[in-house]
């Protein structure tokens, strides 16, 4: 099964083989990445937030200000961590940079594998 560490977590403790995230889970240090038996993989799930592209770029600031606030607190840390999650605390441009990146990865894999929408 491939799933998100936060999802899974309580239950893959007792033998995980590995995460498939870039980097080995602070959540599950002893487990190795995928990566490290077949260099260059990764995927990661994530969540972000999104504002319709029409917000003003206050508005944009200022959410961005205080969620990034938000995950920065100890209180956040530490239950993001619990659940075997790591925030990214990013400013608009290197989200927007973020899920450009991660569009175009998908878009390659979707048209290697020679799926079509039916």
């Amino acid at each position: 099964m491939f799933d998100s560490i936060p999802s899974s977590l309580e239950h893959i403790q007792l033998r995980a083989l590995a995460v498939t995230a870039a980097t080995r889970s602070e959540a599950l240090p002893g487990v190795s990445t995928v990566a490290e038996t077949v260099p260059g993989y990764e995927t990661s799930g994530w969540f972000g937030i999104g504002a319709p592209k029409s917000t003003s770029i206050e508005i944009v600031n200022k959410l961005n200000r205080e969620i990034n606030a938000g995950l920065a607190s100890a209180t956040m840390q530490t239950r993001l961590s619990d659940l075997g999650a790591t925030p990214h605390i990013a400013s608009p441009a290197q989200y927007a940079a973020f899920v450009a990146a991660e569009t175009e990865k998908w878009a390659k894999a979707v048209k290697f594998s020679g799926a079509k929408v039916e």
